[in-house]
């Protein structure tokens, strides 16, 4: 043992080993719901304990055996048909629990991408899935990804909670899939974390514009994928976006906590460090073979950091990624941004043109940012009575208070 701990300290291991020992748990129960319980409160117990009393020699053995025991405790309240498992889980001594390491790889694969698979379960819900991901595999509490999602702890728990009974129901397990299953799971899980950073780099709801815990989650997350899955390219290029991306928060944000768009933040208090990183993946990634979404996405980003200014922008080149990024999907946000590099390179008129057929668009015809884009372009071409009262109706459709009031303030500007 240690002697006393930083609290912060303590819950940084407790992420750490978490899913170690959701993993370890469920290779040997199988059964997902009452082992997430359980781990749930060997965490709560060394949240209590490990700051005063310091850290254990063999932390994640402490782990593992206390919730093991939990286990046991939540095994023997329910009805008598279930004692033969409390049986078997009794007769294993502590000595067997903590001889495999908890994180030891299975047929190859690291435990830890079978339980971001398992918290993808196509029986999910997209809701679902992240707050699963976030309480099993990123190890925050219930209440931590309530007060993240703006929601009562309630709210979550019973979202868990069904989380949990899905998958028991579904028969999911910790096998990992192959072939074709496996590439469409690991875009499911590519698609989870990417929710999770867009959620925390602009909340969508709330007075903040930002929810900085989230995307910092999602980056340790993304991180550890693309750490089992070296070779993905679309994994690689969704942690060089997500990198890129991050780099602008601190400038994102005045003051008052007020929004900053992206052409009038201060690019000295962009991060440095993030950026060098996310354009040296995106750079060494984007050789390799096939380019996906994500890749592009990042490359569009990697333009936007590496301009030394707004108005350096190569807005052809980010042009032409959007061109190329739409063939590999409709979608109606990737048409919205390419209006803006349209409106760069070919004039406002062209993008406003463009902008035209979106609203037509019933996914996007009332959607702020279609709005407020629309609001900007009439601006750049010089009608700033139709702007105002584009970026007024776009305030009114977001249901972030940091974008309402930035949209509302543009609005009196322009009179």
């Amino acid at each position: 043992m240690t002697g006393p701990v930083d609290a912060r300290h303590v819950e940084d291991l407790l992420r750490e080993y978490a899913p170690q020992v959701l993993v370890a748990l469920v290779r040997r129960h199988g059964d997902f719901a009452t082992c997430e319980d359980a781990l749930q409160e060997a965490l709560i117990a060394a949240a209590r304990q490990w700051p005063e009393a310091g850290v254990p020699d063999h932390t994640r053995g402490w782990l593992l055996t206390v919730a093991q025991r939990k286990y046991v405790d939540l095994v023997r309240s329910e009805a008598a048909r279930r004692r033969r498992e409390d049986a078997l889980a009794l007769a294993t001594p502590d000595s067997e629990l903590i001889a495999r390491a908890a994180d030891a790889p299975a047929s190859g694969w690291d435990d830890s991408l079978a339980l971001l698979f398992l918290c993808s379960h196509p029986d999910l819900t997209p809701p679902s899935r992240i707050a699963l991901t976030l309480r099993a595999v990123g190890g925050l509490t219930t209440a931590q990804i309530a007060a993240a999602f703006l929601v009562p702890e309630s709210t979550m728990a019973q979202r868990i909670s069904r989380a949990k009974q899905t998958i028991k129901a579904a028969g999911g397990s910790l096998a990992v899939p192959e072939g074709e299953d496996r590439a469409a799971r690991l875009a499911e899980v590519r698609h989870v974390l990417y929710l999770i950073f867009n959620e925390g780099y602009t909340a969508s709801a709330g007075d903040e514009l930002t929810a900085p815990g989230l995307s910092t989650e999602a980056i340790r997350l993304t991180r550890l994928l693309h750490r089992l899955v070296p070779d993905d390219t679309e994994t690689a290029g969704l942690l060089a976006l997500m990198l890129l991306t991050d780099a602008r928060r601190p400038a994102r944000t005045g003051p008052h906590g007020e929004l900053v768009p992206l052409a009038e933040q201060d690019r000295g208090r962009w991060d440095g460090g993030l950026v060098a990183e996310g354009v040296e993946l995106i750079s060494r990634t984007l050789p390799k073979g096939e380019v996906g979404p994500y890749q592009l996405q990042a490359a569009i980003a990697a333009v936007h950091d590496e301009a030394e200014s707004a108005e350096a922008t190569d807005w052809p080149q980010i042009l032409a990624l959007y061109e190329l990024l739409e063939r590999t999907g409709a979608n109606p946000m990737i048409t919205l941004n390419r209006a803006v590099a349209v409106a760069m390179v070919h004039g406002p008129e062209a993008g406003l043109e463009l902008l035209a057929g979106l609203a037509e668009d019933k996914r996007l015809a009332h959607h702020h940012r279609l709005l407020a884009t629309r609001a900007h372009l009439l601006e750049l071409l010089g009608d700033e009575e139709k702007a105002a009262v584009a970026y007024r109706e776009a305030a009114r459709h977001t249901t972030s208070a940091p974008e309402r009031r930035h949209l509302t303030e543009r609005a009196r500007r322009l009179g």
